[in-house]
């Protein structure tokens, strides 16, 4: 069973539809049942909304333990917000998050928003941009280096570890736009926009034994 956690609000019915298209024959739900989260082989955390309302939602559900507790025993997803959401705190609000991960989450600088050309990209980063694999990983598997997935976020996280960072992108400084850690696999883009790429990324996830 593959549990896509619900805790009011987020892209929930998108991530699972993808996920249900790209593995038929496992059982996808959208929950918010802490019993049923535990049970699941597979966890999705995803993310659509701002830091302050997102992580009041994970508590007004009672679901900020369960989530830490299955970052540490099960293959992990976190998309969007469900990756930003890992660190310790967001500049969002200011918010504190869920610490499981050394690092803060950090805004778009305006200032730093101007290409050489003298043009300026707006804020949020909306569209396509290519991904840059920064070491091997079973989830990249069948992904070329460079492909191009969907993003649609103002903010993207640091990470006091370097080693976390699983791939790149630019806006047009670089950030770190994916990241993992043994069974934790988390992406800033969305995988259920991206088409083929996207797909095939969940589709890694489902057969990944969450090992790095």
């Amino acid at each position: 069973m593959i549990a896509v956690v619900d805790y009011g609000m987020g892209n929930l019915r998108s991530v699972a539809k993808a996920l249900t298209h790209v593995a038929p024959g496992a059982r996808t739900v959208v929950t918010g049942d802490p019993a049923l989260i535990r049970e699941a082989a597979r966890i999705v955390l995803p993310g659509q909304s701002a830091m302050p309302d997102t992580m009041a939602g994970l508590d007004a559900t009672g679901l900020r333990g369960v989530v830490l507790e299955c970052l540490r025993d099960r293959p992990f997803l976190g998309v969007c917000l469900g990756l930003q959401m890992l660190f310790d705190e967001s500049e969002e609000g200011p918010t504190r998050c869920l610490g499981a991960l050394v690092g803060r989450v950090r805004r778009f600088r305006e200032e730093e928003q101007r290409l050489p050309s003298g043009e300026r990209l707006k804020i949020p980063h909306m569209g396509w941009s290519p991904v840059r694999q920064a070491r091997a990983h079973p989830l990249w598997t069948g992904i070329e280096d460079d492909e191009r997935f969907y993003f649609a976020h103002s903010y993207y996280p640091v990470p006091a570890d370097a080693g976390l960072t699983a791939a790149t992108t630019s806006y047009p400084v670089p950030f770190t736009c994916a990241i993992a850690r043994a069974n934790i696999f988390a992406v800033q883009f969305h995988p259920e926009k991206s088409q083929r790429a996207g797909l095939r990324l969940l589709a890694n996830f489902v057969a990944w034994d969450g090992k790095p």
